[in-house]
């Protein structure tokens, strides 16, 4: 049955997977609002979630990326109509992925105090944030399980299940968040930075367990490995590297520019926090159409529609431009009070409206690279995704971190770096859709 590109049909996987998108950067939001607010330290603790947070980005991102991949493998063989030909590669990429995290969790949690110290955490921002992440990041695997089963919901058209997965866990870690930080009077004691740990792991625990009650029930998808490998295995893994590759230049980005921030001072790094969580938030926002791009799209490539492609591209970009352009309004009448649910220290203050106007702006263009990105994953255009990654990187966003430290724009040039960045990602992408798939529409 040929797949319809309409309002309807990309807004039915679109939505849900918005809503699941901004529910997963609510978990690190909640702890960066509340954790801001505690009245002792407040500061740095700020500064350990986002330092902390960063970290932790970096590995999900990288190991998460199995969740395009399988994905977009399923999606591609249910337009071609072959769906029971890899019902055993799920377990498969699920087991190596978790056994995967398992060892990089070991690897570094004996030398976590090290890794903060490179990213020039100190003194009691030092001791926050390992407090912090000595227990969050057991709930590592558990992500990656939740990540994975939603890439195989994606995969089979559906993001309605993804979508109540993540709203639970971020309504759970909300009401968790504010009773395990503040406490509750003659009942339980302030935990402070070490509550919003327990929060985030208790919240990806019962994330994890739903995930897997859901997959069970509404699918017949098994998580038992079974041999022999199947043979889309070997693809998925080197989709998966591909991306793996990508999320590393992703994240070095990321990376350098929380250490630069750290570098500027505690003030600077806690309004260099809220700014990134507010553009994660955007970014997971936006990224709903990506998703109805990755899904929608490896299954009209799976099913040769390349109309249907050309025309799901086109409505994509158009929606998710749409939608930047109402978090400006938003961002820029509500510029003043955004930044004070995080914290009411005023040089942290100082320093994110310093900045938050860059972000503002550059939204349309975060928009652009956002949903092709996600379409391209759902294409299997792992490599050119990772190429993209790499140039706008070391050629981007690094020599304007370098030109910065020489003129001093401190902050702003910061952030001045990271829209170059997003520019040369949304451009490389719109240049090799164009090339790569208008010559089939004139074939067809």
């Amino acid at each position: 049955m040929k797949t319809k590109v309409t309002f309807k049909t990309i807004n039915k996987l679109a939505i849900p997977a918005t809503i699941a998108g901004i529910a997963e950067p609510i978990l690190s939001i909640t702890d960066t609002a509340i954790v801001g607010n505690i009245k002792t330290d407040g500061l740095e603790s700020l500064a350990a979630v986002g330092i902390v947070g960063a970290f932790l980005s970096m590995l999900i991102w990288i190991l998460g990326q199995t969740r395009s991949a399988i994905s977009a493998i399923i999606s591609q063989y249910l337009g071609a109509g072959k769906i029971e030909e890899i019902k055993s590669l799920p377990a498969q990429a699920i087991f190596f992925n978790l056994i995967l995290s398992i060892i990089l969790l070991l690897a570094t949690i004996f030398i976590i105090e090290e890794i903060f110290v490179l990213l020039n955490a100190s003194g009691k921002i030092l001791v926050f944030s390992v407090k912090y992440y000595s227990i969050r990041v057991w709930g590592f695997p558990l992500t990656l399980f939740v990540f994975a089963v939603m890439g195989i919901f994606r995969g089979l058209q559906n993001t309605y299940w993804p979508m109540l997965i993540a709203i639970t866990g971020a309504v759970l870690n909300i009401i968790l968040d504010f009773i395990l930080v503040y406490g509750i009077s003659d009942v339980l004691d302030p935990m402070n930075i070490e509550g919003a740990a327990w929060a985030s792991l208790i919240s990806q625990a019962v994330m994890a367990i739903m995930a897997f009650v859901l997959l069970k029930q509404k699918t017949d998808v098994s998580l038992l490995p079974q041999l022999p490998i199947h043979s889309e295995l070997k693809r998925l893994i080197f989709m998966s590297f591909n991306l793996f590759v990508r999320a590393l230049a992703l994240n070095i980005t990321l990376i350098l520019a929380v250490r630069e921030a750290a570098s500027l001072g505690d003030s600077s790094v806690g309004g260099h926090t809220i700014a990134i969580n507010l553009w994660l938030f955007s970014a997971f926002f936006i990224d709903g159409y990506g998703a109805a791009g990755n899904i929608m799209g490896g299954k009209l490539l799976g099913a040769k529609d390349y109309d249907g492609l050309w025309l799901l591209a086109k409505k994509i970009v158009l929606y998710g431009v749409l939608i930047s352009l109402c978090l400006v309004s938003i961002g820029f009448l509500f510029y003043h009070p955004l930044g004070r649910i995080f914290s009411s220290d005023q040089a942290v203050l100082h320093s994110f409206y310093g900045v938050f106007y860059i972000l503002i702006l550059g939204l349309p263009i975060n928009s652009v690279a956002f949903v092709f990105d996600g379409l391209f994953k759902g294409l299997g255009e792992m490599k050119y995704l990772r190429n993209t990654l790499i140039i706008a990187t070391f050629l981007g966003f690094i020599p304007v971190l370098l030109i910065n430290r020489e003129v001093n724009m401190g902050l702003t040039g910061i952030w001045i770096g990271l829209s170059v960045w997003m520019l040369i990602r949304a451009l490389a992408l719109v240049w090799k859709f164009n090339r790569k798939f208008r010559p089939q529409i004139q074939k067809v």
